[in-house]
Order: C-alpha cells, then sequence, then structure tokens
C-alpha cells in the first residue's frame, strides 16, 4: 500500500480507503471481517457517515484495540432520527450525534470531522447558518477532531468552502463521467447515461477542474467518493462512454487529479476489500484509462488537453509528464501567479521542463494529441528550471 499526506492536515492516509456504508445493515462478524481485511491490507483510512446505531457500535467494537491505526472520518450532521438517517442542520442534533459516533466507536477522537453533504448553494448558506462550522472548529481546537472536511458533490458550494478556509479535507465524488458532465447537471444526472448522448460535451467541466486545483493550490486533501460511478462505469451498457472502465482505471483517474491522497471504495465482504487494495499491484498498463477515455466520441473535446494518465511514458529524460503538466496547469489556472505549494511540488521532482530534449516519442503516444515538448518548454520557462 502507498501512502500520501491529506494535504494540510498532516494526516498520512493510504491510497486506498474503505467506505463504510455497506457494512449497515450486516452482523458484526461480517463488520469485523471487512475491517481485519482492509488493516490488513494497510488501508487505513475509514469514511463513515452512516448514523444508524448498530454499524457504529459494530464498527466501534472491529477496531477494539487498534483504533490507532485508522484514520475515521466522522460526518457532522449526520443524525439518526425517528429510527432513520437523516441530514440535519441543527446544532442539537448534530452535537447529539457526533458525541453518539465518539460513543459507539469507542474513541476520544475523530480524525476528520466531516460536515456531512454540502450540495447546493442553498445547502452552503445554511450550513454558515447553522453554527456547525464554529461547532467542528471548536472540536478541534480541542483536539476532538484533528482536522475538519467537508464532504460535496457540487464544485462550486464545495469551492466557496475551500476558500472560505475552514476545510482542510474535501471529500468529492470524482470520476471521468462526472468531470466531463454539463456544469449544473444534478448527481441523480451525472448517473445517468442520457446526460452523456448527443455530443453535447466538448470538454472537461471547467468548475470541477477549478475546484481540484484550488484545492491543490490551498492545501485542501482530496478523499474521493463515487470513484466508479456507482457501478455504471463497470459496464459497457450503462457506461456514458460506451465501454466499460475497470476498478484499477477508476481509481487511477481519480488518483490522478490535483489534490487527491486517497479513493474510499465501498466494501461489502473481505474479497471485495482484497479486490479494492489490488490496485497498488496492477501494472500500469491495467491502470491506464485514457484508451477508453480516447477512444469515446464525447471526448473530442479534450484532444489536446493533458489528462494526467503517463500513457506517454517511458520519457528517456525521466521527466514525470504528467506531474509537470499538473503544475503548469495550476500556475495557469492562478494567471501565471504561480501558487507557493504549486513550486514546492514542481522543484521537488526528479526532472523538470527543462530537462526535454524534445524528442516526441511523448507525442507520439499520447492518446489525447498532447504538445508535449511545448508544455515541458513553458513550464521551464514559467518555474525557471
Amino acid at each position: 500500500m502507498k501512502f500520501r499526506t491529506l494535504g494540510k492536515s498532516g494526516l498520512t492516509v493510504s491510497e486506498v480507503g474503505l467506505g463504510c456504508e455497506h457494512l449497515q445493515g450486516q452482523n458484526a462478524d461480517a463488520v469485523c471481517a471487512v475491517v481485519d481485511e482492509a488493516l490488513r491490507q494497510d488501508i487505513n483510512i475509514l469514511d463513515v457517515f452512516m448514523s444508524e446505531p448498530q454499524v457504529r457500535t459494530d464498527l466501534g467494537a472491529a477496531l477494539k484495540g487498534r483504533r490507532e491505526r485508522a484514520v475515521l472520518q466522522g460526518h457532522i450532521g449526520s443524525a439518526w432520527l425517528d429510527g432513520q438517517y437523516c441530514r440535519t442542520r441543527r446544532l442539537d442534533e448534530a452535537k447529539h450525534a457526533f458525541e453518539d459516533f465518539l460513543k459507539r466507536l469507542d474513541t476520544d477522537y475523530v480524525d476528520i470531522g466531516m460536515l456531512h453533504f454540502v450540495d447546493t448553494q442553498g445547502d452552503y448558506d445554511a450550513l454558515m447558518e447553522s453554527g456547525l462550522v464554529e461547532y467542528a472548529q471548536s472540536l478541534k481546537d480541542q483536539g476532538v477532531v484533528k482536522a475538519v472536511g467537508l464532504s460535496s458533490h457540487e464544485p462550486l458550494a464545495a469551492r466557496r468552502a475551500v476558500e472560505a478556509g475552514f476545510v482542510d479535507v474535501l471529500m468529492f465524488s470524482i470520476n471521468p463521467a462526472f468531470d466531463l458532465a454539463p456544469e449544473g447537471v444534478s448527481i441523480e444526472g451525472l448517473l445517468s447515461p442520457e446526460t452523456f448522448r448527443g455530443g453535447g460535451l466538448s470538454s472537461a467541466d471547467p468548475a470541477r477542474e477549478q475546484l481540484y486545483r484550488t484545492c491543490e493550490s490551498l492545501g485542501v486533501g482530496i478523499t474521493v467518493m463515487k470513484a466508479l460511478g456507482a457501478g455504471t462505469l463497470l459496464s459497457a451498457e450503462a457506461s456514458p462512454f460506451g465501454a466499460a472502465l475497470t476498478p484499477a482505471q477508476c481509481m487511477h483517474y481519480a488518483l490522478t487529479r490535483p489534490a487527491v491522497s486517497s479513493v474510499l471504495i465501498g466494501c461489502r465482504t473481505p474479497e471485495e476489500v482484497r479486490a479494492a487494495a489490488a490496485y497498488e499491484t496492477a501494472t500500469d498498463a491495467q491502470r491506464d484509462y485514457s484508451e477508453v477515455l480516447a477512444g469515446a466520441g464525447l471526448y473530442a473535446g479534450a484532444q489536446g488537453r493533458c489528462m494526467y494518465c503517463n500513457h506517454c511514458h517511458p520519457c528517456p529524460a525521466r521527466i514525470d509528464v504528467a506531474a509537470v503538466n499538473r503544475c503548469l496547469d495550476l500556475a495557469l489556472a492562478g494567471g501565471g501567479e504561480v501558487p507557493p505549494t504549486v513550486r514546492a511540488h514542481y522543484d521537488a521532482l526528479d526532472a523538470h521542463g527543462s530537462d526535454c530534449v524534445a524528442c516526441g516519442q511523448c507525442e507520439v503516444r499520447c492518446p489525447f494529441h498532447v504538445s508535449v515538448s511545448s508544455r515541458m518548454a513553458r513550464a521551464a520557462a514559467l518555474f525557471g528550471k
């Protein structure tokens, strides 16, 4: 298992994480078996948004004696009322639910206190008026949570939160279909093939791209949900691309977006945990998503854009082409004013744009017909090396 630093939170998380939502309704032994296997695979980040009491109790029992091995995402605003889950913006209900989380998980701290489910501009306004942000910050000040997070599927609301400065971690839905959807499509629409029919797409959603770049520049780490598109991307019949992607391809796509640290995969069984963790032993060819995306007629507008797939490798100068392009894109998104975090990422690379020998081998292999040599020269000029 490989690990990444989760933005400015300082937390270190596994690239593959566990979404625990499918454990609700299972018995305690089944829950323990999944958690056992996750820890055995060195998966350390677990998202627990569920408010149902029994699954919380069972997860607490499964982690007993090894709590320190888990980075827990616990959600503030996910409550259990009248025998069912609800999202709440009432401070008293949110406090009660969070205290219940601590008790049932048998812990005195939560690594990431995740402000729950902010999916519209109205949601964001309601959150800011609710007192929940101040509550989350007070928990952080007390050491009850190590980092404050926010979960969202909507880039504009998420970006408002990130730019407001109170978010250390963003939990966001990322996959290639979502990134290509027209602006303003609801989460339900994102999962519908009808959204993508008729050739209406011209390029990646600029609001989503800007969100990822903003997170990167401000040091906000991203944990990913919906990487498989609720399973729709794994079926040629359901996929908007007309071809199936594999879990490894979907996970690799998400992990190559700016600011992403971990992809959370929902698992019901130890076998599914092992299948998710197998991403780490997949070959470059097995991870490569570029041919499926480049072959989709809907993706024609992405031609000439680096999708960070590294299909262009190997490079004789040993340049990580995707990493250089990602830094260049982040800098250009800021009008050419290079954020310090981006410069630090660029400086830390083993090879830079100036090392490019303009051999053109990468451009022959690039499925998106990116002018790699000219972009390496542009990066060299912008970053000074």
